[in-house]
C-alpha cells in the first residue's frame, strides 16, 4: 500500500490540546471488525464489551519529564534539549535532541537551572539535531534523578502549544504506569480511571502487563511513499513470563484478547512463537505493521484516532481493515473525535 491512500482532512480543531474532564469519560467509538459497523459510545462503555477471562494486554511504561532548557555556556542563549534515553548509567551518557540544533557542536558545555543545577558535554553528533550528552554530576542515581524531575517538563507533543502544566505531569501518564522510560504516554491507556480498571476486574477481566518504552520514533512522519520502505526507530520492549501465561490462557481459551494501544501491539507482534503464543521477551523492536498484516496474538485492540499518513494509522487499518479504518475516521471527523494524545478513543472488536 502507498502512504498517499493515508491521507485525510483533519481540521486542526479537532487537535486535542488539553485532556477530557474525566479519564473515563471521553468518547469511544466502536468498530466492529466483519460488518464495519460503527456505534459512538463513552469510554467507561468498554465494560460492556468484556466478559470473565477475556485478557488486556496494558503498556506500563512511565514517561519522564523529557524536556529540559538549558543555556549555552558563554553565549547563554537558551536550548532546548529533548532526553531521548539513557546510553550509560556510570558515565551518564545521553542520546537527546537538541533545538536550536545550528549552534550545537561538539565540545560545547550546556548549564539547566538557575543555579546550575545540573552541567552536561556535548560529547558527539548523532543526527542533524540528534546528540550524544554527558551530564557532568558527582552525585548518586537518585540525586541525578531527583534533579532530572526538579528541571524537566512534562514531553507534550510539539501539536499542543502551550506550556506542559502540573496536572500534565499527572494526566499525560497511565495510572498503571510503573517502569521509567518513555518519552512520550502510551496515550490508549489515558482513558483508564482506576474505578473502572477495578470494574473490569470485577467482571473477571485479566490484565497482563507489558512494557515498551515509546521513543519518538513512533511519531516520525512517513516521507517515502512505498510503505515497504520506511524504517521505525528501534524502541525496547519487556514481556514477562507472567504476562505471556496470562495472555496464552486467554488464548488457549479463545477469549477475547485485546491490546491496548499500538504499543502494546508492537510489543506483542514483535515476540510471537511458531504456534502463535506469545514469548516471554527483553529485546528491542523496530516492526513496523502496515497492511496486509496477519495478526497472532490479540483480536481486539483500544486505540486514539492519529494523525493522517502517520504508522499508527497504518497499523490500525492493518487490523480493522483498510476500507472500515478509513471509513470510521471520515465520521469521527464529521461527528467531530478529538484526535491524537489527548483525544477520544476507538474499540476495535
Amino acid at each position: 500500500m502507498k502512504l498517499s491512500q493515508f491521507n485525510f482532512n483533519l481540521p486542526e480543531s479537532l487537535l486535542a490540546s488539553e485532556p477530557s474532564e474525566q479519564r473515563d469519560e471521553s468518547r469511544l467509538m466502536v468498530l466492529h471488525r466483519d460488518s464495519g459497523k460503527i456505534e459512538h459510545k463513552i469510554f467507561k462503555d468498554v465494560l460492556d464489551y468484556f466478559d470473565d477471562k477475556d485478557v488486556m494486554i496494558l503498556n506500563n511504561t512511565k514517561v519522564f519529564p523529557a524536556r529540559m532548557y538549558g543555556n549555552k555556556e558563554k553565549t547563554g542563549a537558551t536550548i532546548e534539549v529533548f532526553l531521548l534515553r539513557e546510553l550509560n548509567k556510570e558515565l551518564r551518557l545521553w542520546d537527546v535532541l537538541v533545538d536550536p540544533a545550528r549552534k550545537i557542536r561538539v565540545g560545547n558545555k550546556l548549564y539547566f537551572g538557575d543555579d546550575d543545577l545540573l552541567v552536561a558535554e556535548v560529547v558527539d553528533n548523532t543526527t542533524s539535531r540528534g546528540r550524544t550528552i554527558r551530564f557532568l554530576f558527582d552525585g548518586t542515581d537518585e540525586e541525578f534523578r531527583k534533579n532530572i524531575e526538579i528541571l524537566g517538563e512534562t514531553p507534550l507533543p510539539k501539536y499542543i502549544k502551550r506550556k506542559a502544566t502540573p496536572e500534565d505531569k499527572f494526566r499525560y501518564q497511565t495510572i498503571y504506569a510503573k517502569n521509567e522510560g518513555a518519552v512520550a504516554a502510551p496515550t490508549a491507556g489515558l482513558h483508564f480511571s482506576r474505578e473502572l480498571m477495578k470494574r473490569l476486574e470485577l467482571k473477571g477481566v485479566d490484565f497482563a502487563e507489558v512494557t515498551l518504552h515509546v521513543g519518538l520514533g513512533t511519531f516520525r512522519t512517513v516521507e517515502v511513499e512505498d510503505l515497504t520502505k520506511h524504517k521505525m526507530d528501534s524502541e525496547q520492549f519487556i514481556i514477562s513470563e507472567e504476562a505471556a501465561r496470562v495472555v496464552n490462557k486467554g488464548i488457549d481459551a479463545k477469549r477475547r484478547i485485546c491490546a491496548v494501544g499500538t504499543t502494546s501491539m508492537r510489543a506483542i507482534e514483535s515476540s510471537v512463537s511458531a504456534d502463535k503464543h506469545l514469548k516471554a521477551a527483553n529485546d528491542w523492536t523496530s516492526k513496523f505493521i502496515y497492511p496486509p498484516y496477519d495478526f497472532s496474538i490479540a483480536n481486539s485492540m483500544i486505540t486514539n484516532f492519529h494523525t493522517p499518513q502517520s504508522t499508527l494509522l497504518v497499523m490500525i487499518a492493518a487490523f480493522a481493515g483498510y476500507e472500515n479504518v478509513m471509513n470510521a475516521y471520515e465520521v469521527a471527523v464529521k461527528e467531530k473525535y478529538r484526535f491524537y494524545s489527548y483525544g477520544d478513543a476507538m474499540l476495535i472488536i
